[in-house]
């Protein structure tokens, strides 16, 4: 299949080879012809698939200039600043040959230069709902000449609580729209919400839901909370880590882990919601052109982002939502690269590990031999699940085993707490 055989025209074709997209991606393929049709969509695929330019590509084909003053006539919400930056750029990208003027609206920065671009008149906005909210209410946006009307990563949205700013927005959007609502997971709230604001859609699927991609190799390394840190220097010493995304649970931790890393030599830097715009901008700026090898992230910080080239994703806490972790480790093997996930879990996270491994279907490889092996007794697994395997890592010595047999547990745990 080629973006020639899905109805774009000239203009479109040449901007999807300038961009440099060769072949479509299967949500792509099963996307745009529908979206150009005018219907409705609902699309579930894993992250890294090429959502965005599944719906940005399609809507910019359809969008013709208007004279004077420019309405708001595509509207596009994501939970994150990082991500609503990254759709304005890919709208750009596609319009580049067009007279449309696209912005994107997120909080964390001044809203001074967001609404002189409203008042200068723009066709597309990528916002995320807070600020685009507050601009609203202050009378800077309105909405009523939306044609077109894009949630993305609509479960982040629920789990960040947007839900409520999202209900309020839609009401202020014509009834006589398209919507498209595209997700990596699609639970059963996210279900309900698309079928009280899309009419007839079409599903559109291009991975069972919560898999994992296959060129992701997953590993899980059961090991004392408070031996994380050194497991973590441990593995980032290899050279092969060279563009390593870490995931916390909490955004103090995401401070401490960076800055123990750098007192180790390890460059790292951390990204999460208490961090101003410019910081998480620069952090981010940084890890992509590889100046910082090691980013650490909270989940809402790095979700969406797209980061080319990320060879190993670690989960130095396990996620208690199960459908996050396939959100984290679809951080690395994108547009089709492989990738390695390392996930480390220490006896009060074996119970999210169980869920993980039910949602996504197969066991997760277990790492047996490292030097920080957890002195708890790795858990009994069905279906042969997690089988051992070895990285390379020495053998922690018999003298260290007995060493870790006699501590007691709960200290342990206290100081990963």
């Amino acid at each position: 299949m080629s973006f020639q055989n899905l109805q774009l025209n000239s203009g479109m074709l040449r901007a999807v080879k300038r961009v440099g997209y060769s072949e479509p991606t299967p949500i792509q393929v099963r996307s745009i012809p529908p979206i150009l049709d005018g219907r409705d969509l609902v699309g579930c695929a894993q992250t890294g698939s090429g959502k965005t330019a599944a719906f940005a590509v399609p809507i910019v084909q359809m969008l013709k200039p208007v004279k004077g003053k420019r309405p708001i006539r595509v509207l596009a919400l994501s939970p994150t600043r990082e991500l609503a930056a990254q759709i304005d750029e890919e709208f750009g990208k596609f319009s580049h040959e067009s007279s449309l003027r696209h912005t994107a609206i997120f909080g964390g920065v001044g809203q001074q230069p967001q609404v002189k671009a409203l008042q200068r008149g723009v066709d597309i906005v990528v916002a995320t709902p807070g600020r685009l909210q507050d601009l609203i209410n202050q009378g800077y946006i309105r909405l009523d000449r939306v044609e077109y009307f894009v949630l993305d990563e609509a479960d982040r949205m629920l789990d960040m609580g947007f839900i409520n700013d999202v209900e309020r927005i839609i009401k202020r959007l014509p009834k006589a729209r398209q919507t498209l609502l595209f997700s990596a997971t699609m639970p059963q709230a996210i279900q309900d919400l698309s079928r009280s604001i899309l009419i007839d859609p079409v599903k559109v699927e291009a991975n069972p839901q919560s898999t994992t991609v296959e060129t992701i190799e997953q590993s899980i390394y059961f090991v004392e909370g408070g031996d994380k840190r050194a497991l973590l220097k441990h593995i980032l010493r290899d050279p092969a880590s060279q563009r390593v995304l870490v995931f916390t649970r909490t955004k103090h931790r995401a401070n401490n882990l960076a800055k123990q890393l750098s007192r180790a030599r390890i460059p790292a830097e951390a990204i999460h919601g208490n961090k101003s715009q410019t910081a998480r901008t620069r952090a981010l700026a940084r890890f992509k052109s590889g100046h910082t090898p090691v980013l650490v992230a909270t989940d809402i910080a790095a979700r969406g982002l797209d980061i080319d080239s990320v060879t190993h994703v670690i989960n130095f806490d396990l996620p208690n939502i199960p459908e996050s972790y396939v959100h984290r480790i679809g951080r690395t093997a994108r547009a089709g690269a492989s990738g390695i996930a390392y996930s480390f879990c220490d006896v009060e996270e074996r119970k999210y590990l169980r869920e993980i491994e039910a949602l996504i279907r197969q066991p997760i490889e277990v790492v047996s031999e490292h030097p920080y092996v957890s002195a708890t007794p790795a858990p009994k697994r069905q279906n042969g699940a997690g089988k051992p395997r070895h990285n390379g890592a020495s053998k922690p010595s018999r003298q260290n085993r007995r060493r870790r047999s006699r501590r007691p547990r709960g200290s342990r745990q206290a100081r990963s707490a």
